[in-house]
């Protein structure tokens, strides 16, 4: 079938003592239990999740791989879940440890073959949490099963594309990158918009501007970094220097001695 995984080694016994927990305590880092209904996700999340958390035996459609589907996974991982990844052959480890993943806890599973169903409801009686990459758009029926089995397991499948029926869905709606500079400088951090809605009470949308990642590769809040010393002004900075460095373009491309506005009443 071609599959290929990753070794997978046992954290410490120490670092996840396995006490009991209600799913209202959780958090990323608090321990996870196997009859824990919710899987904490990272702060950044949790307006855009029911419950604040991910529920297990349910769904998520995250629209297509990108990190979005890492920070969900984030912090399940963090609280001592297991993940597998399937059917992604580009996923970076170092790009998952960065959002704070785990790598000691994660399955890699990039070549899922024709049989890729089968797989995905093995990975899920096995792990608290899969993210998958269909190989194809699935059937009803197949959609069935796996929806079956992620119940059975009490797991959460976390989808990288759409799935009629998801009880969530996720996706980004805008982003912006900073870091470039009047012509110099590199891509530092991404700001994004991330859209939510879903199944029953939760299918009017909502949504948050998340640093994803922030200068440091973590995630948070876009509204947490707002409220920071400093932070009005440098995005004042920001504005003022792209401006400016349109304004330049504009005066390189245009007739000499006509400005921008020149330019616009002329035309």
């Amino acid at each position: 079938m071609g599959v290929a995984a990753a070794q997978v080694t046992s954290l410490p016994a120490t670092e996840y003592g396995g006490a009991v927990r209600f799913a209202r305590d959780l958090r990323p880092g608090a321990g996870v239990v196997s009859d824990a209904d919710l899987l904490p996700v990272l702060p950044a999340l949790q307006d855009l999740l029911p419950l604040g958390a991910l529920q297990r035996g349910s769904v998520v459609a995250a629209d297509s791989w990108s990190m979005l589907c890492l920070a969900l996974a984030a912090g399940p991982v963090a609280s001592g879940a297991w993940c597998a990844a399937a059917g992604i052959a580009e996923f970076g480890v170092a790009a998952a440890a960065d959002v704070g993943l785990d790598p000691t806890r994660l399955l890699l599973v990039p070549d899922l073959g024709p049989n890729w169903p089968q797989v995905v409801m093995s990975l899920l009686d096995g792990c608290d949490l899969v993210l998958l990459r269909p190989a194809d758009r699935p059937s009803a029926q197949t959609r069935r099963k796996l929806e079956a089995a992620v119940r059975r397991h009490g797991a959460v499948l976390i989808v990288a594309g759409n799935w009629d029926g998801a009880q969530v869905r996720l996706r980004i709606a805008s982003q912006v990158w900073t870091g470039i500079g009047l012509g110099h400088g590199r891509l530092r951090e991404r700001k994004v918009q991330v859209v939510a809605d879903g199944r029953g009470s939760w299918s009017r949308s909502r949504a948050r501007w998340l640093w994803l990642p922030g200068p440091d590769g973590t995630v948070s809040s876009v509204a947490d970094d707002l409220e920071s010393p400093g932070s009005h002004e440098m995005a004042a900075e920001l504005e003022l220097a792209l401006t400016t460095e349109l304004e330049r373009l504009g005066d390189l491309e245009g007739p000499s001695g006509l400005t921008a506005a020149d330019r616009t009443s002329a035309g």
